[in-house]
């Protein structure tokens, strides 16, 4: 019998430290990575392309005239999106048509996060534009309802937006956790809409086809249908790389346009795969793994990557604890899966919705977490806390000692899709 085991060494991101774990050839299945671009062209010329090529839809300067009182959606602080990048090149397309500055507001789509301070609103649109257009933040309070979606929404629109006779969305493309994909739609909902909107929509995130990488997801077929009613009349998205880049520009008609930049999207970050007996599943490092709140999206994604009943090691520092007070408090007061699942049915609550969807996963895997959290507070998030990723492989390995595993060091980024079956 051959007693020597070939051992790979794999080095996995664990806050702002390399672990480095030796798992043996045979057992690995594969290691799950993002395929990005070499060589990248100039974000501002793609952006400028995009605009000058719309998908279905004529040119932002054939859309509006001098007459013409236009909005322009922008993220808000919580988001990677380069707005100061975007707004350039689109403010020259809205000049070539005859926009004049004192028609054209920008408004943060904050949807309902926080307000933003000055400093933050200048450095997102950047000093220049800051200074002779008038940038305003969402506020719910000034909704007014212009109709209800067929999923049963309120469509309640910030009347500063629905005042205007143009309205460009802005933002960038990239995996959500229950929207499928950010970006389109998501700037009219949930950026600049009521909480009730918002809160409605959001009660789909625990339906089946409510994950990551589907455009089907019912929140974003909700989204766009609400989007659609309202008349939003123009996008400019972008595709980021994992270096903050722009790697791809789209514009146009919000859904078409939107579509083209999931393809960018799936074809960096798509990976298929067989599904496996185990996922070891790293967010990436620092801050993607700063609270378990956030390494959630990495354990989202792992789970398209392994059998029924098989294992997932989520490798999460968590540094800042759970890191969302409601998420906390329904750790804490649901003793089962099933407990937090019927509770979220009841009873949405953002942040709680971190509970429900763990405990659905706890349900179909066996889920391990390596993290700095105490164990207590590790059990009560539905996980079985493990001292290190040696001691969790060694559990996977003892119940099967020929068990195929996949690694996924970019967690936060890549998206397993099963090969079909």
């Amino acid at each position: 019998m051959n007693m020597k085991t070939n051992i790979k060494k794999i080095p996995l991101a664990f806050g702002s430290e390399k672990l480095e774990l030796g798992v043996p050839d045979k057992n690995i299945s594969s290691i799950i990575l993002p395929s990005e671009p070499e060589n990248r062209e100039d974000g501002a010329f793609l952006i400028k392309k995009a605009l000058e090529n719309p998908i279905n839809s004529r040119r932002l300067s054939e859309l509006v005239n001098p007459e013409s009182k236009i909005a322009v959606i922008v993220s808000d602080v919580t988001r990677p999106t380069p707005t100061a990048k975007i707004l350039p090149p689109l403010f020259d397309e809205l000049y070539l048509g005859g926009a004049r500055d004192e028609n054209i507001i920008i408004v943060f789509a904050l949807g309902l996060h926080r307000q933003q301070t000055e400093e933050e609103s200048k450095k997102l649109v950047g000093e220049e534009i800051y200074g002779k257009i008038r940038c305003i933040q969402h506020d719910t309070g000034r909704c007014r309802r212009i109709g209800v979606t067929s999923r049963g929404t309120p469509i309640e629109v910030f009347e500063e937006v629905l005042d205007a006779d143009v309205v460009v969305g802005t933002g960038g493309i990239e995996f959500h956790y229950y929207a499928g994909y950010s970006g389109g739609a998501k700037s009219v909902l949930p950026g600049v809409s009521s909480e009730e909107s918002v809160l409605t929509n959001h009660k789909m995130m625990i339906e089946e086809k409510a994950v990551s990488g589907r455009v089907d997801s019912p929140v974003r077929q909700d989204m766009e249908e609400a989007a659609k009613i309202f008349g939003l009349d123009f996008i400019l998205n972008v595709v980021l790389d994992s270096k903050k880049g722009i790697v791809a520009a789209v514009a146009g008609d919000f859904i078409e346009a939107h579509r083209k930049g999931v393809e960018a999207v799936d074809s960096m970050y798509k990976v298929p795969v067989e599904p496996a007996d185990a996922v070891i599943v790293s967010c990436g490092g620092y801050p993607k793994d700063i609270n378990l709140y956030q390494a959630n999206k990495s354990l989202d994604n792992a789970t398209q990557a392994v059998k029924e009943g098989g294992s997932i090691i989520l490798v999460a520092e968590c540094a800042e604890g759970i890191g969302n007070q409601v998420y906390e408090c329904w750790n804490r007061e649901c003793r089962t899966p099933d407990d937090a699942i019927e509770r979220f049915k009841h009873c949405f609550e953002f942040g709680g919705h971190k509970s429900a969807i763990v405990a659905k996963a706890s349900k179909r895997f066996k889920l391990y977490l390596v993290s700095k959290l105490p164990e207590e507070q590790t059990r009560s998030a539905f996980f079985t806390p493990v001292a290190d990723i040696h001691e969790a492989l060694s559990a996977v390995l003892s119940e099967n000692p020929d068990a195929k595993i996949h690694l996924m060091p970019h967690g936060g980024q890549t998206l397993p899709v099963r090969k079909e079956e």
